[in-house]
């Protein structure tokens, strides 16, 4: 069996229960692959959020350039799967930074237990869904935690 991969939404979650869960599932570094790492939930913005998990003993890491572009994040709010995939795809994992971003992020999950944050709670209405998808053809097991 190879590494093993995380992944949750914090939709629906406060951070006390997001950090549970991380440790729970001995998670030690949380990559947000949020485009945009600012949220109007309390304790879920990039400096908050990162506080809140180093007091925890946990690690952030923030991969802004694996996000979804705006336009694939309006396709996630409308679920339509088929449009987010074409556009981050082609807009974020078919480009040089989006591919060298996904061969950090691998780097990573190989040295240490990681979980991939966004906000959506259902990883099939997510990138994070097509993210994991590319890891697991580099022998990376998927676990989506519920918090």
């Amino acid at each position: 069996m190879g590494k093993t991969l995380f992944t949750i939404g914090y939709e629906g979650l406060d951070p006390e229960r997001l950090t549970g869960a991380l440790r729970g599932a001995g998670v030690a570094v949380l990559a947000d692959v949020r485009a945009v790492a600012n949220s109007r939930k309390r304790g879920f913005s990039k400096n908050a959020l990162r506080t809140g998990l180093e007091e925890a003993g946990l690690g952030y890491s923030h991969w802004r350039q694996l996000g979804t572009p705006k336009a694939g994040r309006e396709a996630a709010r409308a679920d339509d799967a088929a449009l987010l995939h074409r556009i981050y795809c082609e807009e974020v994992l078919e480009t040089a930074e989006g591919i060298a971003a996904l061969d950090g992020l691998a780097a990573l999950a190989e040295g240490a237990p990681v979980c991939l944050l966004c906000f959506e709670r259902d990883p099939a209405r997510c990138h994070r869904r097509i993210l994991t998808e590319r890891l697991a053809q580099r022998g990376f097991a998927v676990v989506d935690l519920f918090g």
